[in-house]
């Protein structure tokens, strides 16, 4: 039988921090990656729970997510 072990994807995380948007409105989230120097939100992902939240760490290898409101 094979692993079906998921594989971390590639992203340049110098002078990136994880970040997650939530909106004040609606509870929406979406995780993404804030540009340290220009300040620039690149989205990658939306969390519908904390399993999704999870996901986005271990896919990104991230430990730590900001919240950004």
């Amino acid at each position: 039988m094979f692993s079906r072990k998921k594989k971390q994807e590639h992203f340049d995380l110098i002078g990136k921090q994880a970040v997650l948007h939530c909106s004040i409105c609606n509870g929406e989230q979406v995780a993404g990656f804030k540009d340290l120097e220009t300040g620039k939100f690149e989205e990658v992902m939306l969390i519908r729970n904390p399993s999704d939240l999870e996901e986005f760490k271990r896919k990104y290898g991230v430990k730590e997510v900001t919240k950004e409101y």
